[in-house]
């Protein structure tokens, strides 16, 4: 149930709603109103249901009786221990809520990240080990690069101190705002702050041409960040079908687009990307990476495929398919990861092509 203090009460009962902590005692009391004939000795009290003994009751007053409460345990509930005053007949003539617990200690593990540079979003794990059975005000403290008045930020964690993680949303300035009233505790983060972004969104991943083993992947730079000077550094995951495996391409750079090669003809894969926002505003701080996007599926071409669905292509098709398998089985040896496939490297690959040629002449020679 939950401990509702009472709006007009037959008595007042002192004090009210008080915060304790686990261990230490109380004496509270109840006044009845001088408008209701009742007595002292016609009052008892009970804590969240359970009538306490007589023994631990004092009579103060013609219409006032005291109980002591000792070695008081944590509360049994977020909302607090209903402490009742009642009359003989069980009526409920003044009830109050006891908040007993720990005080927070400092907050750990905070991260502070921004998807718009407008907004900023934190999260942080609770400095206490288990409960501590209080309401709790985290307050935030933070500064824009170039601003150099701190400004606290303040919201109610809506549920008693825990190992779970908790967070909070803060506008951006002008006109900060508190985010929760009055608390048991108050606790202090430290200050940081990163960017991230939403996933890179129109993932596409198609085939390239009758290439058997590779896949060709863009996507777009994310929307939030178009209007900032950053750079991006991306990641590609990708699996078979029928795995959970993921293998994951770090080198992709600052680019929106790659092709993975090396794969399996005839194969379904999925495929997922990332971005980590770095430089904005200058800044070499590195971002936090992003979520990775919504898989996307594409299956390579199966062994001679392509060939059944053209066939009488001529010898000049033929000779161009037979330079290009040349040409990326070079590239899968001396490139790695998603390197630009640009004329320079095509450029490379033709003068190991003449070298090769020569050195294998120059053997056939040899007497």
């Amino acid at each position: 149930p939950l401990c509702v203090s009472l709006a007009a009460d037959p008595a007042v009962i002192s004090p009210q709603d008080p915060t304790l902590l686990i261990g230490s005692s109380l004496v509270a009391t109840c006044t009845v109103s001088p408008d209701f004939p009742l007595k002292a000795a016609d009052l008892y009290w009970t804590l969240n249901g359970r009538r306490l003994p007589a023994t631990s009751y004092a009579t103060l007053g013609p219409a006032t009786l005291s109980v002591a409460l000792a070695h008081l345990n944590g509360s049994r509930q977020q909302s607090g221990d209903n402490l009742v005053c009642h009359s003989r007949d069980g009526g409920i003539l003044a009830g109050s809520c006891l908040y007993v617990g720990l005080p927070p200690e400092k907050p750990v593990n905070i991260t502070c990240w921004s998807k718009n540079m407008k907004d900023l979003t934190c999260k942080w794990t609770p400095g206490t080990e288990g409960e501590t059975f209080l309401h709790t005000n985290y307050t935030l403290k933070y500064k824009l690069r170039w601003v150099f008045t701190l400004v606290p930020v303040s919201v109610e964690n809506a549920g008693m101190g825990s190992n779970g993680k908790q967070g909070m949303g803060c506008p951006r300035p002008p006109g900060w705002a508190p985010f929760g009233g009055g608390a048991a505790g108050m606790s202090f983060l430290g200050s940081c702050g990163a960017v991230t972004t939403d996933p890179p969104p129109d993932v596409h991943v198609s085939r390239v041409g009758d290439l058997e083993d590779q896949l060709s992947v863009r996507w777009s730079s994310p929307p939030a960040l178009k209007d900032f000077l950053f750079q991006a550094k991306y990641q590609i995951q990708y699996r078979v079908e029928d795995s959970s495996e993921w293998k994951v391409v770090d080198d992709v750079g600052n680019q929106t687009s790659c092709r993975l090669a090396g794969l399996r003809p005839g194969t379904v894969y999925f495929v997922q990307v990332r971005c980590n926002p770095f430089g904005i505003y200058g800044s070499k701080k590195a971002g936090i990476w992003s979520d990775w996007s919504n898989p996307t599926a594409a299956s390579t071409p199966r062994s001679g495929e392509c060939r059944r669905c053209r066939p009488g292509g001529g010898e000049q098709n033929t000779t161009l398919r037979r330079e290009l398998k040349q040409f990326f089985g070079w590239v899968k040896k001396h490139a790695y990861g998603c390197s630009n496939l640009g004329i320079k490297l095509y450029d490379q690959w033709r003068v190991w092509l003449q070298k090769s040629h020569k050195t294998r002449n120059q053997v056939g020679k040899e007497p």
